[in-house]
């Protein structure tokens, strides 16, 4: 199995139009986007392409293959707008015999988690940091932000899990980290 897995959007038609892009070109069975999808919050300032009538619409044009879960700055006129669910704090899914807790991290995260096995995949968003570590009894992974990055490199970034492996690239496709589980 293989899937695209990414978080805040914040509104930027501009970067998830790119986003898109290299979703085409991966052809993930499914894009799993960890909140934050419209709005750039309060203590955000606004994204480069800031749109989000475009977005919504970009959106809704997948809404097939798209997983979602609700960040703190997605409401509920977020969803009366978007034609996939975004409004679970949490879901949660079995990949090639482990648990993966998929949430935005601003509710569980690291150190607020649902109890878990040992193995589990934690993945959140909500920092804008790209992450991949294995914690000991639980793997942590977050894709960084798509539009609003916060690492000290300001790259904007997805993630990729396929065959045992996540890795988080650039909006260009280029490796950037790489998890073996």
């Amino acid at each position: 199995m293989k899937f695209m897995i990414a978080s805040d959007l914040h509104g930027s038609l501009t970067f998830s139009e790119q986003l898109f892009r290299r979703f085409e070109a991966e052809q993930p069975e499914k894009l799993i986007l960890l909140g934050d999808l419209l709005y750039h919050g309060a203590r955000n300032d606004l994204p480069e392409g800031y749109n989000t009538k475009g977005l919504t619409a970009l959106l809704n044009a997948h809404k097939d293959r798209i997983m979602a879960v609700r960040g703190n700055c997605d409401a509920e006129i977020d969803q009366m707008v978007l034609e996939f669910p975004i409004m679970a704090d949490y879901l949660e899914m079995y990949v090639d015999g482990r648990r993966w807790i998929i949430t935005h991290g601003h509710v569980f995260d690291e150190n607020s988690m649902i109890a878990h096995d040992a193995g589990t995949v934690l993945l959140h968003g909500h920092t804008h940091l790209k992450i991949l570590e294995n914690r000991g009894d639980f793997f942590y992974v977050n894709p960084g932000s798509v539009s609003i990055p916060k690492d000290e490199d300001g790259v904007r970034s997805y993630m990729v899990y396929e065959d045992g492996v996540f890795t988080i690239r650039d909006l260009n496709g280029n490796n950037l980290k790489e998890l073996k589980l």
